[in-house]
């Protein structure tokens, strides 16, 4: 094969058909004869040489130039494809570092290997621009949802063509045991798109929170709209689901608005989903209140948040627990999805329970501490007072409420209070100093001798040793461990230390030491209230 007038145009018209059947650009494919081209000159003249090779777009004429690049003296390796400064003189009258001298080659004869390799390095360029095209046609509507035909199933995967390219959708993504058979239709959520070593993948889903929320999208045309706004999506997917909405206009009900007239709008979902039941919830604010707005058809007695815990206790009656937690705890796990919290179901019989043996456990320790009968040390318990250091440093106007209690008996309640509290303070620090406390340490303004002694008993004895700590290790937290929540046991957590106030003990103990200096968290916190602004 030579390029030769005979069939220069036949290039141009080949990389159209390759351009048009491929829909790819068709300089891509010009650019790939070119480069192959090239390679067969190079194996022709000598891998040496830098040949180039450029088609002419509208004639499809080939010209192949060989180019030499002027170079230091001192850097000259390669004979065929660089020369000196001094050598360039030949060719041009002032020759600078860097400048390229063409001389146009004669075209070469490809043989029946090199067009065969040309024909290797036109084919991948063809693939690796598909790709490129693919790749960019479908990652900027990941997050949407599109119609498809199944081609195959591949061990459990669906492959599905989406037009341009194909799509896949993996076992678990599909609801429940559906099944697809070639040609069926489909409607898939693209879930993410990436680029691999065969080309791009489209990865397709049907369990996806998203795949519901957008199904309401073109359901509903309020959510279109943004009148209404899908705040969150729990799913089990192909048995139930819950989402919950809020309207941005007063004179709409979102559930309303979602379920339709008769229910056509939600039912046009529910047939997508293969029956999936789903329970449109109103979203509230306030985390308790949408809490018992997401665990419905089950009524609620009381609510306790631990937002520190990022955990939430319910209260249902005793006849409600089942219908509470649904079965095998469907209800309450998609609810725990749809609040993000953790939640403990508790029946009002188990509530009354535990409170009665917090009441004793209180009442037993005001007895063994303060020298008092049960029935004074119930009054104190009822009052809401929890721990001696409430009874010895509150106002004494606060005991004085209590029946029986004159300023002469509250005076002396306090005054047996801290006496128990100095003699635990006193053995706290004893113990301490036997595990080898620093004064550094005790000295830190704000740990109490008892907190001393967790620490010492932590392994923490010095100020160094503090300022080291994260403030996690010593408030304790909550860690996300496979989807579960697992909790951190901090150092301090039993003294009610929290995260805010672990972290500005840690940061005072390092500036004492002069690890931080206080101007630049100054200018820290400047710069972050000055992001918060802008944001705002």
């Amino acid at each position: 094969m030579a390029i030769t007038s005979a069939n220069q145009l036949e290039l141009l018209q080949t990389a159209e058909a390759v351009a048009r059947e491929k829909m790819i650009d068709p300089n891509l494919v010009v650019e790939a004869m070119e480069e192959s081209l090239a390679r067969a000159a190079k194996s022709r003249y000598g891998s040496e040489m830098d040949i180039r090779v450029h088609i002419d777009r509208k004639t499809g004429r080939a010209t192949f130039t060989r180019v030499r690049t002027v170079v230091e003296d001192e850097e000259l390796e390669n004979y065929q494809a660089e020369l000196t400064v001094e050598q360039a003189k030949q060719y041009m009258a002032d020759p600078q570092i860097g400048d390229e001298i063409k001389d146009e080659v004669p075209p070469v004869e490809l043989g029946r290997i090199a067009a065969q390799s040309a024909k290797q390095v036109i084919l991948q360029k063809v693939r690796e621009a598909e790709r490129d095209r693919q790749y960019d046609e479908f990652k900027d509507r990941v997050g949407t949802i599109i119609n498809g035909v199944v081609k195959r199933e591949e061990y459990g995967n669906v492959i599905v063509d989406i037009g341009r390219g194909e799509g896949i959708l993996r076992r678990n993504e599909k609801i429940g045991r559906e099944t697809y058979r070639p040609n069926d239709r489909i409607r898939c959520y693209i879930k993410d798109v990436r680029r691999e070593v065969r080309g791009p993948q489209v990865f397709l889903s049907r369990t996806a929170p998203e795949f519901m929320a957008e199904l309401f999208k073109m359901e509903v045309p309020e959510i279109y709209d943004g009148i209404i706004e899908i705040k969150a999506v729990a799913r089990d997917p192909g048995s139930r689901a819950k989402i919950a909405v809020i309207s941005y206009d007063g004179s709409i009900d979102p559930v309303g608005a979602c379920v339709g007239m008769r229910g056509s709008r939600v039912q046009a979902v529910v047939n997508e989903l293969q029956g999936e039941k789903i329970d449109i919830i109103p979203w509230n604010d306030d985390a308790p209140t949408f809490l018992v707005n997401a665990l419905q058809p089950a009524e609620v007695s009381k609510v306790v948040l631990d937002e520190d815990a990022g955990k939430i206790e319910v209260v249902v009656p005793d006849e409600q627990l089942s219908l509470a937690i649904g079965r095998r705890g469907q209800n309450v796990r998609l609810a725990s999805q749809l609040t993000g919290l953790d939640i403990d179901i508790l029946t009002e019989a188990e509530e009354s329970e535990r409170r009665q043996k917090e009441f004793a456990a209180r009442t037993q320790l005001f007895m063994d501490s303060l020298d008092l009968d049960e029935f004074f040390a119930q009054l104190l318990v009822s009052e809401g007072f929890t721990n001696l250091e409430e009874v010895a440093y509150v106002d004494v106007d606060e005991l004085l409420v209590i029946d029986g209690v004159d300023e002469d008996t509250a005076t002396e309640l306090q005054a047996r209070a801290r006496d128990v509290l100095e003699e635990a303070n006193r053995k706290a620090m004893e113990h301490a100093r036997e595990l080898g406390v620093e004064d550094s340490l005790v000295d830190f303004e704000g740990l109490t001798p008892q907190m001393i002694e967790a620490l010492a008993e932590d392994g923490v004895k010095s100020l160094e040793d503090f300022a080291t700590c994260a403030d996690w290790e010593l408030a304790g937290g909550w860690t996300t461990v496979n989807g579960e929540r697992v909790k951190d046991d901090g150092v301090l957590e039993k003294f009610d230390v929290s995260l805010e106030e672990a972290q500005n003990l840690v940061m005072t103990a390092r500036i004492q030491l002069g690890w931080v200096d206080p101007a630049d968290l100054e200018a820290e916190e400047e710069v972050d209230e000055t992001t918060e602004e802008s944001e705002a």
